[in-house]
Parts: structure tokens; sequence; C-alpha cells
């Protein structure tokens, strides 16, 4: 189809463009930015008057929760609400039942996700078979079917000779492992940041430290290996200087930091509400602006959804004893916004760390709005004030914090492919 995205402000952070211009999709290739193409006569037009038009939002690994758990969310649900959210394409987590460390797995993924009419998934299959931490996967076959990627999924990997292989055999592949930097000596009772709230509501802590070690651990042995690594939901200020550091040596790392760990403090745990509960955990205003700082700078490249969809009964029990986990698709991009809007991070900046960076870390580098670029594109109004609910989040996970709270930027459309697959209705 033939689309006109009119009257928009297109903002593209991989060519530095800024301005209100209209854009030509033909199929699924943008084929021109201002002047009407010779001879196009589009089959729809999109006014984007008053919206920002930028490259799709990628995340870097969320939970869809099937196959396996599909009485918290479904892949069509949570592809649904991605696309809902600004999202073209969402990374799916091993740790699904079965998990994904076969090709098989794969497939069951890939053919549930045929014909939805919502982001793309492409999976990110798992370091150790069954995510034991025991045997490696194998991941030349996960390579082969299209993972972009291998994970443990927050599966402790206690044993550092097994990540060591793990890591030698993805170097050889060539594939990018995404980490959870955790040491689980150090965080195994644990279920809020120690600190002084967690003393304050007599909640077992897990120590800034739990992250610090498992990080120097895992780069020690990036250092030898010479794998690509991504570390997924950074949470600690002190965290930075040591993936830093290690660029400096000329590691190949990249890293993450969830928006709900930008947004949501250990401070706000007041009341052992286990919508708060998630993993890592929520840290002190001092690790948030550190973060914040880092990710204005480009210190850390993504943020990321960290997207963990669970259903009420999941939060229904003492903090503690509570599934950890965020919803986040719904909220993400007035939660981004809003970082905007308090002077945190220009907007090109934080479509750079939503859209293109994420992109590059599963290696898509061309996630732009530039003539012959794939239309992966979001449609947002960024003034557009609304209240979330239970009712307007799309996510069959309702797990979140931020109920009730006012909102501030709402998705329009999103195309993924020159394909509008979400479309709000007036």
């Amino acid at each position: 189809m033939k689309i006109t995205i009119s009257g928009g402000r297109v903002i593209d952070p991989v060519n530095q463009r800024d301005e209100v211009v209209d854009v030509f999709i033909d199929g699924d290739t943008i084929i021109g930015l201002g002047r009407t193409p010779a001879g196009f006569k589009p089959a729809r037009v999109i006014d984007a008057t008053g919206a920002i038009v930028c490259p799709g939002f990628t995340e870097v690994g969320a939970r869809l929760r099937e196959p396996g758990a599909e009485h918290k969310a479904t892949i069509v649900s949570e592809l649904e609400a991605a696309a809902a959210s600004g999202f073209t394409t969402v990374c799916c987590m091993p740790d699904t039942n079965p998990v994904i460390d076969t090709p098989a797995v794969v497939e069951l993924v890939n053919q549930r996700a045929r014909g939805v009419r919502g982001a793309r998934v492409r999976c990110i299959g798992a370091l150790t078979q069954d995510l034991g931490g025991s045997v490696l996967a194998e991941m030349a076959a996960l390579k082969d079917i299209g993972c972009v990627g291998v994970a443990n999924a927050g599966h402790a990997l206690r044993d550092s000779n097994v990540l060591k292989n793990a890591l030698a055999y993805a170097a050889t592949l060539d594939m990018t492992v995404f980490l959870d930097a955790e040491d689980p000596w150090l965080a195994a009772q644990g279920c809020m940041h120690e600190g002084a709230v967690s003393t304050r509501l007599g909640l077992p802590g897990i120590p800034a430290a739990a992250e610090l070690i498992g990080l120097g651990r895992d780069l020690v042995l990036l250092e030898d290996s010479g794998a690509r690594a991504h570390f997924r939901t950074l949470t600690c200020g002190r965290s930075i200087k040591y993936v830093n550091n290690a660029r400096k040596t000329g590691l190949e790392v990249s890293a993450s930091v969830g928006i709900s760990h930008l947004v949501l403090t250990d401070e706000d745990i007041t009341r052992f509400d286990g919508l708060f509960h998630v993993r890592p955990p929520l840290r002190t205003r001092r690790d948030r602006a550190r973060l914040i700082r880092g990710l204005a700078e480009g210190q850390v490249e993504v943020l990321s959804a960290h997207h963990e969809p669970h259903d009420a009964d999941a939060k229904a029990g003492p903090f503690g004893a509570t599934a950890p986990g965020i919803s986040t698709f719904d909220s993400f991009l007035p939660s981004m916004l809003q970082l905007v809007e308090a002077g945190h991070l220009d907007l090109m900046r934080a479509i750079d760390a939503a859209a293109v960076q994420p992109a590059r870390v599963i290696g898509n580098a061309s996630a732009s709005l530039g003539v012959d670029a794939l239309a992966d594109i979001c449609i947002f109004s960024p003034g557009e004030l609304w209240t979330l609910s239970a009712d307007t989040m799309m996510s069959s996970g309702k797990n979140t914090p931020l109920l009730g709270r006012s909102m501030k930027g709402r998705v329009l459309a999103t195309l993924v492919g020159g394909r509008i697959v979400f479309e709000r209705k007036a």
C-alpha cells in the first residue's frame, strides 16, 4: 500500500532530522520525504499534524508469557499492546514453557505470531538447556532459525566455568549474549533494594553489591572470551562506571535501563504493594539520577520497557511472595516523555535510546526514517492527556503501580514494514 504521513514533526536520530515534513511509503519502504515523488498516488493519507513521527521502538527483552503461561498474557495480546505503545519489534525472552532452547520452540513462537496485527517478534534463545545453568544450549541451531541472541533470562549461572564456555561458544557464532548481572548468593533471599526503606519495612534486601559483583565477574569472562554482550536492566549508578571502563579496554558491550527504574525508586514502596515488586529491584533516588544521566549521555545506550505482565493472583500475596515484574508497554511512552519534560533527556536522545540503539543491539542498523529505510514508524501525540487504568491498558497484564495516574503522550498509529498495525480511533 502507498501511504503518505502528512504534517508531522519527523524526528530521526540516525539522520539528525527534526523538522515538519511529509513521509511517503510504498510497500514496506520509505521512498521519499518532503516533496511528493513523481507519480505517487497514496491509497491512504495519515494526518500527523501536531504529532511526532519517529522510528518505531524496539524492546530488547520482554516476557510474552506464551507458550506456557497464557493465563498471564499471550503473544497476540502483548504484540498488539506493544504496537499500541509504539513498538515495532519485540524480543521475546526464552523463559517460556517449554524454554526457547530448540528451533522447534522458536518456530512455535513465530507461528503463533504470524498474522498478528501488532509488533513483530524476535526470539532470544536460551544460553543453557532448559535454563538450567549446566549444559549449553545448541546456539548454532538457534542462530540459524533467527534468534537475535542468547540469554539465561535471570536464571542464575552459578558455575563460572559454564558461563566462560557459553561466552566462548557465542563468540565463535558472533551472537550477542544478553546478561543479567547479579550475584545469586547475595540476592537469593532479597525482594527489594537493601537500604533504609527495606530496613524500615522489615523486608529482606538485595544489595547493590549483588549487581556490581555479578557485573565484575561477567566483564572479566567477556574479556577472556571476546564475546559481544548486552547487560539488561542496570539499576545501580556505580554499574555505569564498570561498563564504561570495559568499553575503554575494547570490550564490545552495551547496556540498558528499564523505564520503571527511571520513574520509580525504593521510596515508592510504602504499603507492601506487590505491584512495586520487580527484579532487579527499584533502587535509590541517587541511583536513579545517575542512571538518567548515563542514559542522557549515551553511557547507557538503551531505554527498555522491561515488560513483564502478570495475572492478578501473582501480585495478590505478601510483597516478598508476589511474582516480580511490572507491565510497562502501556505506560512506556508517557513515562519516557515525563523524563523529557523534566529536562533529563532531550527528545532526540530519548527516541534514539528507545528505537535506534536497541535495534542496533539486535543487529538492525537501519532504524531510521531515511529514504529506502524499512517503514517501521511510530506516530504519537506528545501532549494528549489520559488516565492509565485497567480499562485503557491493552496488555493482559494490569500489574503496574502507575494505575490511576494521569499520563501525557499517546501513540496515534504504528506501522510495521509499511503496514498499519495500530491506529487509535478518535
